[in-house]
């Protein structure tokens, strides 16, 4: 990790709401190009409307977001994907009526030097077996596979993943896991929110704690043992 370089993400004071209703309230973090970085906190606390914030898909934010250097909080989405960021959202969005190949040719480019659909497989092999399946016949662990892959294709570097191991048997787990580990040492740099700590643990270099829209903690997965009594406190881990 190169310390040197500008950070991949970079929140100052960020507020946003949707209509009325106020979420984030003054939340700052850094996310430095390479590095592994969960959100932890429980439901509410705002996580999943962080990773929304800075992909441009709340109401109204305010404050500083900038992307690689490139401040953002005016642009539209479309504008801020281009800068290099994949967003797999938790509901998947997969089209059923799609192949699994045609849904992983679906997303455009927004960058070049994105993976190859060989590549691809040959990180998801099962997705390999099923390219022909309808979207709507895979498992709900080859549904998150497949939403986590086509965001490879679109040469985006900087991804921001939301509860992909949710509710899935261990063994994609563990996929996933891997997953996040290849990617890590192909210089991607990712955000997740993730309920699952037992998943989020090993992978992070580094772990935000949020309750109700603010950032309360920060510290390494070197820290990690040495913060277990208050993640219990907070998260109930």
């Amino acid at each position: 990790m190169n310390h040197n370089s500008t950070p991949a993400i970079v929140l100052k004071d960020v507020h946003s709401w949707y209509g009325e209703s106020h979420i984030m309230h003054g939340v700052n973090l850094e996310v430095m190009p390479g590095e592994v970085v969960t959100l932890l906190g429980r439901n509410g606390a705002g996580r999943t409307t962080t990773l929304r914030a800075i992909m441009g898909l709340v109401g109204k934010r305010t404050g500083s977001i900038q992307i690689n250097g490139v401040e953002t909080v005016k642009l539209a989405p479309h504008h801020i994907a281009r800068l290099g960021l994949g967003y797999c959202p938790e509901e998947r969005g997969i089209m059923t009526s799609l192949t699994c190949e045609e849904n992983l040719m679906l997303p455009p480019k927004v960058a070049e030097g994105g993976m190859s659909v060989e590549e691809i497989y040959a990180m998801f092999p099962n997705l390999k077996s099923r390219r022909g399946s309808p979207g709507g016949r895979l498992s709900g662990g080859e549904q998150q596979m497949l939403a986590v892959a086509r965001i490879l294709r679109t040469g985006a570097k900087v991804l921001l993943l939301d509860e992909i191991s949710e509710g899935l048997a261990p063994v994609i787990v563990q996929a996933l896991a891997r997953m996040i580990r290849e990617l890590r040492t192909r210089g991607f740099t990712v955000l997740m929110v993730e309920q699952n700590f037992r998943f989020a643990a090993p992978l992070a270099d580094r772990f935000y704690i949020m309750e109700r829209g603010l950032v309360l903690r920060e510290f390494s997965a070197a820290e990690l043992q040495d913060n277990m009594d208050m993640l219990h406190q907070y998260l109930g881990v």
